[in-house]
């Protein structure tokens, strides 16, 4: 067992050092994966860069491993996530195959020890850690979006009776505003820009987020601009709809927590009431408890 954990831990030791040797070699990297360490530099912290670029070069191999379907998955939930911290889907393959790494390590390490908990939980780290982020920016993100969308909505559709076509005044609105909602219209805008009609610019924003209130309004403008319907008629609608949709939800979370408290205050309030007042009475009473005992 001790030959078995030397040798692992001087395994633990070439590889570090091998590490640091690759984290400075001058190594040439595809253009790609070059520009994927650029993107979003100056919003990811130096120990994500530092992750990245010693993970980079083995991103390749981990998109390999991953498939065309499942890297084309991940890509669309990084783009819901709206690209947290710079991260791109090189930059995932390459923090995927450093925390891979690190686990299997750790899991061996703990296996020879006897650790069969803690390797299962390295394990976890290895393969989860990096979704945790992602999912947690989704639902973070989604929820932003959904708080914003019927106000901005509101002040659009004012905009709009003021004289200005949609195009203008969805740019006007959507430079007041910060935050994913602003930023998907930049995008959204800039695609127009570039060419690409509104129905597609639209659909891919529908795509890119995983929000029913963004599904709702791109269906409902383009169905609006299919039927001919007053294009401010319709914001004013899926803004009360989406309030209405909004009061629901709040509702059905309101009546989730009531049976949640109770079943908290019941298991764990009541019996330690009961305890502390036994207790107390016990006490008080000068009783011999060495006699309950049997001490």
């Amino acid at each position: 067992m001790e030959l078995i954990l030397g040798l692992i831990g001087g395994l633990s030791v070439l590889g570090a050092f091998e590490g640091v040797r690759m984290y400075r070699a001058e190594a040439k990297l595809p253009g790609d994966l070059a520009l994927a360490l650029e993107v979003g530099a100056t919003r990811t912290t130096r120990t994500g860069g530092a992750i990245d670029r010693l993970g980079i070069r083995y991103a390749p191999l981990v998109l390999r491993l991953m498939g065309p379907k499942r890297v084309s998955e991940k890509r669309r939930k990084i783009d819901m996530a709206g690209n947290p911290g710079g991260l791109t889907i090189d930059r995932y393959a390459a923090r995927r195959a450093v925390y891979g790494a690190l686990g299997a390590v750790g899991a061996v390490v703990m296996v020879s020890g006897g650790n069969y908990l803690l390797a299962l939980l390295m394990v976890a780290f290895a393969y989860y850690w990096v979704e945790v982020g992602i999912w947690a920016a989704v639902r973070r993100r989604r929820d932003d979006i959904e708080r914003t969308l019927p106000d901005f909505l509101d002040v659009l559709a004012v905009v709009v009776s003021a004289g200005l076509g949609f195009r203008q005044a969805l740019e006007r609105v959507a430079e007041k505003y910060e935050g994913p909602w602003a930023d998907e219209v930049r995008i959204a805008l800039r695609q127009m820009d570039m060419g690409v009609s509104r129905r597609q610019a639209f659909d891919d924003l529908r795509r890119r987020n995983d929000s029913e209130q963004v599904a709702m309004f791109v269906t409902a403008l383009q169905q609006g601009e299919e039927l001919g319907a007053p294009i401010v008629d319709t914001l004013i609608a899926i803004a009360t709809d989406m309030r209405r949709t909004d009061a629901q939800n709040a509702r059905r979370k309101a009546a989730k927590a009531v049976p949640k408290a109770t079943l908290m205050v019941t298991t764990f309030m009541v019996p330690a009431t009961m305890i502390l007042m036994a207790s107390a009475m016990l006490l008080g009473s000068e009783a011999d408890i060495g006699s309950l005992t049997g001490k």
